[in-house]
């Protein structure tokens, strides 16, 4: 039986251009299906850019009926008033997603570079190059709005692949002070004994 290959919606949220890039997975083979953005920035009112947001994830979800959908989380800046923006921005992308039933990941922009290309501080030109090799697109895209949200994509693909690689290791909790017995650490840690 042919198994269809599962679509991955990646959004990059801004308040004057959202990235968005859709990535399909079957087997292991990995295409890039579309990725483009949403030009925000002609609306001056901030809830019609809302609007305009929803719109396209719901054009978006209609059209290639993702499986997954993914969103790059926002880091702390010192503007405020940009912060409020962003996440209204982001919310309206994680409330559409919901309406189709999916619940969208969020990764910090950080663990998105790191997954694609091995390195958290990479640059955006070199996750876009990375991107390039592995999905073996040629076309040089107008925005990196638009990249960076291929990159969120590639980053759940790789996240749910290998959970266990991302996944904190969890050491068990001493209660053992320095000094004490053996026997008070033994009982602690059960799972530590051979």
């Amino acid at each position: 039986m042919q198994q269809d290959p599962k679509i991955i919606l990646g959004i990059d949220p801004g308040t004057l251009v959202m990235g968005y890039g859709l990535i399909a997975v079957d087997k292991n083979k990995i295409s890039l299906v579309e990725m483009g953005v949403l030009q925000l920035a002609k609306r001056q009112d901030h809830a019609e850019r809302l609007e305009m947001i929803f719109r396209k994830m719901e054009a978006l979800m209609k059209m290639h009926k993702p499986d997954a959908v993914a969103i790059e989380a926002p880091f702390f800046g010192k503007n405020v008033q940009s912060m409020l923006k962003l996440g209204r921005a982001q919310g309206v992308a994680i409330a559409a997603a919901m309406m189709h039933g999916l619940q969208a990941t969020e990764y910090a922009p950080r663990k998105i570079k790191q997954s694609v290309t091995g390195r958290g501080n990479a640059t955006k030109e070199q996750v876009w190059q990375m991107l390039q090799h592995t999905l073996k697109f040629e076309e040089d895209p107008r925005f990196m709005d638009a990249t960076d949200a291929v990159a969120v994509a590639l980053c759940h693909h790789f996240q749910s692949r290998f959970p266990e690689i991302t996944a904190p290791v969890k050491t068990p909790k001493t209660t053992a002070k320095k000094g004490t017995s053996w026997e008070a650490f033994i009982a602690s840690n059960p799972d530590r004994i051979r």
